[in-house]
């Protein structure tokens, strides 16, 4: 911990709070950065580093969170400031003791993301680009879901699985399903809502009180069924909180078929970022989708 009180005096500086008598503490912080909880008086934070050249990635970041706060349908972490120190790049937030997401707050949390996506927005894609994980994620502005979704979701990173050196069927196949993505979509017309982006069990507690609480965005204006597809990768989340999402915001029935295409999208991600393990489930995923075409 001794070589991150640099850090800790520029934190002070940074925010004019006292941090003397501080406490630092190594916390989990996921798959792509580190962690830590800073402890002072009156002062209880959750810091996150990574590389200084992935400054733009916690920059995203505090304004996905900003931006889930500014809506106030779900609790998310204030964000309390963010930039660069010599070799790191750091985001700064409230830190908040989690629980897990059951019974009334699994409902309660169903009710607010239904919320948060019934607030409608003006276009497909994000006012700048972010990540999934560590991962570019594009967000120019779309009129049309289906290009947004081939160009900039699928498109783009099957793009980045050849340049990982995933070839072969995992393309050509691909390439087939991208030609035919607008078949998904010809009985349902999405709206624009703000989107977590990213709404994994993972990212989703409750804080002690039982309210639940998002973190760790990915965020960006599409289609409400890409967050709740994600919602059921990984573990997913409780009846409660399915049975409320849907009493609050029905589901059309075709989503039974296109969260398959939009967890393609994450489990593509996931080959970019943890490798060959995950090859077989995305051609599997894209098999399955061309079945349904046939």
């Amino acid at each position: 911990m001794a070589a991150l009180q640099p850090l800790v005096s520029h934190l002070q500086t940074q925010t004019g709070q006292s941090l003397h008598n501080h406490r630092l503490s190594s916390v989990g912080g996921g798959d792509i950065n580190s962690a830590y909880r800073l402890q002072a008086a009156n002062i209880d934070w959750f810091i996150k580093l990574n590389r200084a050249d992935l400054a733009a990635m916690f920059v995203a970041e505090a304004a996905g969170l900003r931006e889930l706060a500014g809506i106030g349908a779900v609790r998310v972490p204030k964000v309390i400031c963010f930039g660069e120190f010599q070799q790191h790049a750091y985001l700064v937030l409230e830190f908040i003791e989690l629980g897990s997401l059951q019974n009334r707050s699994a409902s309660l949390f169903g009710q607010q993301l239904a919320a948060l996506h019934q607030s409608p927005q003006a276009y497909f894609g994000w006012p700048i680009d972010n990540t999934i994980g560590s991962t570019p994620q594009h967000n120019a502005r779309h009129e049309d879901w289906v290009s947004f979704w081939q160009q900039q979701r699928l498109g783009k990173q099957l793009q980045f699985a050849a340049a990982n050196g995933y070839r072969g069927s995992l393309q050509t196949q691909g390439e087939k399903l991208l030609e035919r993505i607008r078949d998904f979509f010809s009985d349902y017309r999405p709206h624009p809502s703000l989107l977590h982006g990213d709404l994994w069990s993972g990212n989703a507690a409750a804080d002690k009180q039982g309210q639940p609480i998002i973190f760790d965005p990915a965020c960006y204006y599409g289609d409400r069924e890409a967050d709740l597809a994600m919602t059921e990768l990984f573990g997913g989340f409780s009846r409660d909180f399915y049975a409320a999402y849907q009493a609050e915001c029905p589901l059309d029935s075709g989503y039974k078929t296109r969260k398959t295409l939009y967890n393609l999208y994450h489990i593509l991600n996931h080959l970019n970022l943890f490798g060959r393990g995950y090859l077989n489930q995305a051609n599997s995923m894209i098999g399955q989708l061309l079945a349904e075409l046939n």
